[in-house]
C-alpha cells in the first residue's frame, strides 16, 4: 500500500511538472518576439531602364559617330565607331589651345602682333588654288594673336593656321609635336595630329577625346568668346567672315568648331547651353563623319539640332515612379501580405534604355504591430549618374501574430 502511494504521488509530481513546463513554455512562445518582416520587390515595368522621354528619344546619326555628355549630370554612351578617325578642321581648336597655352590672352587683350612673311603669302596662293579654306593676307600684313585665333576659329582659315604654327614654334612640324605631346598629357589616347589645320587626313580622334577637348577648349575664356561670334573682321580683308558655323545660335548652340572634306566627311564639336534643374549649363557634343551629296555641313548641322533638342527633352527627366505606386510587399511569417508603396514620385534624367538597379533598404522592427502608413524603409532607385532614395510606407496594418500561431510555432 505505501509503494503505490509513492507511486501515484511521483506520478502526480511528474505530471505537474510536465504540465508547468508546458505552462512556462507556451508563456515564453507568447511573449517572444516574431520573425522580423520582410519585404519583396514588386518592381515596376519603368524600373527596369530608362524609358524614352515624352516627345521621342534622341535623334543619333546612321553613319560616321557621335556622342554627347552634360557634364555632372549625364553621359551618353558614344554611337557609332570608336575608332580614331579624320577630323578635318576640328583640329583648330586644339591649334588655338596650344598658341593660347604658349602665349596666354587676358581678357580684352590682342596680343602681340604677327607679321606676314612672303613664304606665307605663297603658301596662301597654293591653298587657296587647291580650294581649301583660307582668308587673304599680303606680305608685311600684322595681325594680333586674338585676330589670328579668330581667323582659325570662326574662319577656319588652314593658311592662318600655318602662320601661327610657324610664329610659335618655328616651323609647323615643330608646332605639331606641341600638340601631340600636350594629347598625350590631357589623356587623348586616340588623338593624333598631323598638322595644324586638319588639311590631313592624318589629323584624327574619336568622339569620346574630342568631348574632353572641347570641355577644355570652353573653358578657356578666349575661345569660348571666340567660338560665339558671327562673324570676324581682318586686316586687308573688306568685308567680315561669317563663321562656318551655321547652327550658331540655334537651339542655344554656342560653337565650338565644324570640319569638313572628303576624308573627314561632316564633322561638328559643339557646345550648347542648356537647362539643367532651373540652372543654364553648357551640354558637348561631336558629331564625325556625316556624308551627303550635297553638303556634309548641312547634314551635319541637321543632325546635331536633332541631337540637342533630344537632349533638352531629355534633361527634363523621365518618370520611374509616381507617388503612391506599389513598389514591393511586407511579408511576415504569420502570413500577412501588406503593400508598400512609394510616398512621391522619382524623376530621372539618364539616357533612353539604361539600365536601373533598384534596392530595399528595410528598418529594424521592435514589435509586430505596424500602424498603417508606417515608414518601413526606402527604396534606393540608382543610374549609372545619379541614386535617389524614397521613403517606402505600408497602405495597411500589421496586426502581428495570432496566439493560435504563437503556439504552433513553438
Amino acid at each position: 500500500m505505501g509503494d503505490r502511494m509513492l507511486g501515484r504521488m511521483w506520478l502526480a509530481i511528474t505530471a505537474g511538472i510536465l504540465v508547468l513546463a508546458l505552462v512556462v513554455a507556451l508563456a515564453v512562445q507568447l511573449v517572444r518576439s516574431p520573425p522580423a518582416p520582410v519585404a519583396s520587390a514588386v518592381i515596376p515595368a519603368s524600373l527596369l531602364r530608362v524609358p524614352d522621354p515624352p516627345g521621342g528619344s534622341v535623334p543619333w546619326p546612321v553613319e560616321g559617330a557621335a556622342a554627347m555628355e552634360v557634364p555632372g549630370t549625364i553621359t551618353f554612351p558614344p554611337v557609332g565607331t570608336t575608332s580614331a578617325a579624320p577630323i578635318a578642321s576640328i583640329t583648330k581648336v586644339m591649334t588655338a589651345l596650344v598658341v593660347l597655352q604658349d602665349h596666354p590672352l587676358s581678357s580684352g587683350a590682342q596680343g602681340p602682333m604677327i607679321g606676314v612673311t612672303m613664304a606665307e603669302v605663297a603658301q596662301y596662293a597654293v591653298e587657296q588654288a587647291a580650294r581649301d579654306s583660307v582668308v587673304p593676307v599680303v606680305a608685311g600684313e600684322q595681325l594680333s594673336e586674338l585676330q589670328a585665333i579668330e581667323a582659325i576659329l570662326v574662319a577656319s582659315a588652314d593658311n592662318v593656321a600655318g602662320i601661327l604654327a610657324q610664329w610659335d614654334a618655328g616651323s609647323e612640324s615643330a608646332f605639331v609635336v606641341k600638340m601631340n605631346t600636350l594629347a598625350q598629357q590631357w589623356g587623348l589616347k586616340s588623338t593624333h595630329f598631323d598638322d595644324a589645320s586638319g588639311l590631313s587626313s592624318g589629323s584624327v580622334s574619336n568622339t569620346t577625346d574630342l568631348l574632353a577637348l572641347g570641355e577644355r577648349a570652353m573653358a578657356n575664356p578666349v575661345i569660348r568668346q571666340v567660338v560665339a561670334m558671327p562673324s570676324v573682321t581682318l586686316p586687308d580683308v573688306p568685308a567680315p567672315l561669317p563663321t562656318y558655323d551655321f547652327a550658331l545660335f540655334e537651339d542655344g548652340i554656342v560653337g565650338i568648331k565644324t570640319g569638313s572634306d572628303a576624308a573627314a566627311g561632316g564633322c561638328f564639336l559643339f557646345a550648347a547651353q542648356v537647362r539643367v534643374h532651373g540652372t543654364i549649363t553648357l551640354a558637348y557634343g561631336v558629331v564625325l563623319g556625316q556624308q551627303s551629296n550635297k553638303s556634309t555641313l548641312d547634314k551635319v548641322f541637321r543632325v546635331t539640332v536633332g541631337l540637342v533638342k533630344g537632349l533638352n527633352r531629355v534633361l527634363t527627366g523621365v518618370s520611374l515612379v509616381d507617388r503612391g505606386e506599389r513598389v514591393g510587399t511586407l511579408h511576415t511569417a504569420w502570413g500577412e501580405r501588406i503593400p508598400l508603396e512609394a510616398t512621391r514620385g522619382v524623376t530621372v534624367v539618364a539616357p533612353p534604355g539604361e539600365h536601373v538597379s533598384t534596392r530595399f533598404d528595410l528598418h529594424s522592427f521592435s514589435g509586430s504591430v505596424l500602424p498603417a502608413r508606417t515608414t518601413v524603409g526606402k527604396l534606393v532607385i540608382r543610374t549609372n549618374d545619379a541614386t535617389d532614395t524614397v521613403p517606402i510606407v505600408t497602405t495597411g496594418r500589421v496586426s502581428g501574430p495570432s496566439i493560435g500561431w504563437r503556439i504552433l510555432h513553438i
